[in-house]
């Protein structure tokens, strides 16, 4: 999101993100989130979409930005919602985050932009890293997407 600030707390309408399962061979990027939400937690990497901006050219934009990698986006894995409401019922964050499958084309993981580190994972790393349980659930799908395709080719 770099030069864009965005008013979250309390929104009058959700707000689209947009993450990125990046596959390097059998391996996926994470970054750890230098910032809220999820400070400090391991995440995929993506960000607020831009008006004006399609969903792939977010992906790109936000792999760059907060690893400095050259992907390729090539479909649809899943949208979630994610919603907080306070001890009042009342909603104080909501995201619908649209999440692509991608594959590495370039460069070396750099934590850039809001994010603190960035590195590749195996799956056998997924119970280890206390990831939120959409974010594994969304790793898992792109891993399963991800054997489907490797195993239909001739």
């Amino acid at each position: 999101m770099s030069d864009e600030k965005l008013d979250r707390d309390y929104p009058d309408r959700p707000f689209v993100g947009v993450g990125a399962v990046v596959w390097k061979d059998d391996r996926f990027l994470l970054v750890k989130r230098g910032k809220p939400p999820r400070l400090g937690e391991w995440s995929l990497p993506g960000g607020a979409q831009h008006v004006g901006e399609t969903v792939v050219e977010t992906a790109h934009r936000e792999v760059m930005e907060e690893t400095g990698l050259e992907i390729e986006v090539s479909g649809l894995l899943d949208v979630v919602d994610s919603i907080r409401r306070d001890d009042g019922g009342r909603v104080s964050f909501h995201f619908t985050l649209v999440d692509v499958f991608a594959e590495w084309r370039a460069g070396e993981p750099v934590a850039g932009d809001d994010a603190a580190d960035a590195k590749w994972f195996s799956l056998d790393d997924l119970d280890a890293l206390g990831l939120w349980d959409e974010t594994e659930r969304v790793i898992r799908l792109a891993a399963e997407m991800r054997d489907a395709t490797a195993s239909a080719m001739p």
